[in-house]
């Protein structure tokens, strides 16, 4: 197994980080907020988790080994494969995770794309006595969002500087794309920052 990865970024995409390592580019799929704390040519540490199958083995990374642990326990629960794991680490971090089954929100999961209702029962059903609680980050994560701009833009933003692009572009895209955030905020759910990522990127290549 490969544990971690270290080495200069050799590339970045919204779902993917090439680290070069020993010469070799290693391709790395990872979570927009892993993405956003990457910059081109910079020295980065990512924990990894290497998933075999027959016809493919794909390397996801983490930004701490934290986060990479919760993605494999989220994988002992029946349905739930890599991508689906990766996807719910996309939408909340590993705390919020923790809180969401500790208290039964059905809500947060079914904020994940491709979760349901039923699932979302199945879920907090299965992972209950797996995640354990919460670690302590969520609360300041909810102070933060009083007082701040709304997660999500600044996650967003950051991601989107992280891929090249200039303060004020990621600015003009974050604004693009608030009404489809504050649309799902508004039924009860976050705000999606993988769909918000692909929604920004093709508004600033109509920009271009």
């Amino acid at each position: 197994m490969i544990a971690f990865v270290s080495g200069p970024v050799a590339a970045l995409a919204p779902a993917l980080a090439v680290i070069e390592v020993g010469g070799v580019g290693m391709a790395v799929q990872c979570t927009p907020a892993t993405i956003a704390g990457l910059r081109l040519g910079e020295t980065a540490r990512l924990a990894t988790s290497l998933v075999v199958r027959e016809d493919s083995l794909t390397l996801y990374g983490f930004a701490d080994d934290d986060e990479r642990q919760v993605f494999e326990l989220l994988q002992t629960a029946s349905g739930v494969g890599p991508r689906l794991a990766q996807a719910m680490l996309g939408v909340h971090s590993p705390d919020a995770l923790r809180l969401a089954v500790s208290t039964g929100d059905e809500k947060a999961l079914m904020a994940v794309p491709g979760i349901g209702k039923k699932g979302a029962q199945k879920l907090l059903l299965e992972l209950r006595d797996k995640l354990g609680a919460p670690l302590g980050a969520v609360v300041g994560a909810q102070r933060a969002a009083a007082t701040g701009p709304a997660p999500w833009t600044e996650q967003l933003s950051a991601a989107l500087i992280g891929l090249g692009y200039a303060s004020r572009e990621a600015e003009e895209a974050v604004t693009a794309v608030t009404p489809q955030a504050e649309a799902a905020l508004a039924a009860g759910g976050s705000a999606p920052v993988p769909q918000l990522l692909r929604a920004a990127l093709q508004s600033l290549n109509r920009a271009r």
